[in-house]
């Protein structure tokens, strides 16, 4: 079992900064993939980076260049760097990890899940 707890979220203006940190705690000895997902209002939650055991990142299109998944393995904590936002990046952020050395961008391949952290942004 694998606990996740989500913080960082706020509201920023378009344009600004945020950082999103994902605190691991309980087996956190096995290799998972970790990711960073989104939910806005009336649409599905979908994939926005991907970080594997190896280091490995993906990005979505929507995010290439302004967010930076990263993880600090000392502190099991995975981060979110988000730069340049704007009002479309507007969600519920959720941290999740799968159990495997390989990723997915579907969520229903993630074990676990934290509770998330809102996002919003204003033009």
């Amino acid at each position: 079992q694998v606990q996740l707890v989500e913080s960082g979220g706020g509201s920023v203006q378009a344009g600004g900064s945020l950082r999103l940190s994902c605190a691991a705690s309980g087996r956190t000895d096995w290799h998972y993939c970790m990711g960073w997902f989104r939910q806005a209002p009336g649409k599905e939650r979908g994939w926005v980076a991907l970080i594997s055991s190896s280091g490995v990142t993906t990005y979505a299109d929507s995010v290439k260049g302004r967010f930076t998944i990263s993880q600090e393995n000392a502190k099991n904590t995975l981060y979110l760097q988000m730069n340049s936002l704007k009002p479309e990046d507007t969600a519920m952020y959720y941290c999740a990890a799968r159990g495997s050395y390989f990723c997915s961008i579907n969520s229903y391949d993630y074990d676990y899940w934290g509770q998330g952290t809102q996002v919003t942004v204003s033009s």
